[in-house]
């Protein structure tokens, strides 16, 4: 094992010696392939082991909400590299929080490693043309999240009604600056919702119009 003296060199060495990550997993929603936790893992690990340097995740908590911490520490120096990202849950219950925890350990392990596959992953297809790759992947992990709460081999439609109904739960109670975030953030999925199936269309337009509705100019004023 080579004789590095922090975590930042011992990693840019163990960076020359990274694998190509595969993009071996199947996404049938938009019958893509994209990598999974699986094949970033089996691309870095090897080489960061190597170089002393060892990989693991943490659940926590911060001012924002829950989100899943992605650490590389190098044992050597005691020095580290942490990345956190927000855990956006699609559903309540312990499948939703799984998948994903499963897509925020992707994410933040690729951002501390500096690896990627050779083109964008499957978040690409739900947000082509985004500029904020970050943005990105959040967006993606949550459509993922919710409809990994659906039966396997469930139809396009019904993947559209679990993920409108996830977004209009998004717009409930939240304040105007929130709720027009909210829209940007989904607007390529409900325009591509809207012209697949026009009358889940119509029920985000009206779920976001009805709670800007609920605000009152006190409330904007507020903000």
């Amino acid at each position: 094992m080579a004789d590095h003296s922090n975590i930042y060199v011992a990693l840019a060495a163990a960076q020359a010696e990274m694998g190509k990550v595969l993009k071996d997993a199947e996404n049938p929603h938009f019958k893509s392939k994209y990598a999974d936790l699986a094949s970033v893992v089996a691309a870095v690990r090897p080489a960061l082991n190597a170089h002393g340097i060892a990989l693991f995740h943490q659940a926590t908590v911060t001012e924002f909400g829950h989100a899943m911490k992605t650490i590389l520490v190098h044992g050597k120096s005691d020095t580290r590299i942490e990345c956190e990202v927000p855990l956006m849950v699609g559903r309540n219950d312990m499948q939703g929080y799984k998948s994903a925890t499963t897509y925020a350990k992707r994410i933040g392990l690729e951002s501390v490693t500096g690896v990627a596959p050779d083109d964008d992953d499957d978040g690409n297809a739900a947000v082509a043309g985004t500029k904020n790759s970050t943005t990105q992947a959040l967006r993606q992990t949550f459509y993922d999240s919710v409809r990994d709460q659906l039966p396997e081999g469930a139809t396009p439609q019904q993947q559209a009604e679990a993920i409108t109904d996830a977004i209009c739960a998004e717009f409930a109670n939240k304040k105007i600056r929130a709720l027009n975030n909210a829209w940007d953030t989904h607007k390529a999925m409900i325009e591509r919702i809207s012209r697949a199936f026009p009358d889940l269309g119509d029920r985000l337009t009206d779920a976001y119009e009805i709670r800007k509705n609920e605000l009152t100019e006190t409330d904007i004023a507020a903000e």
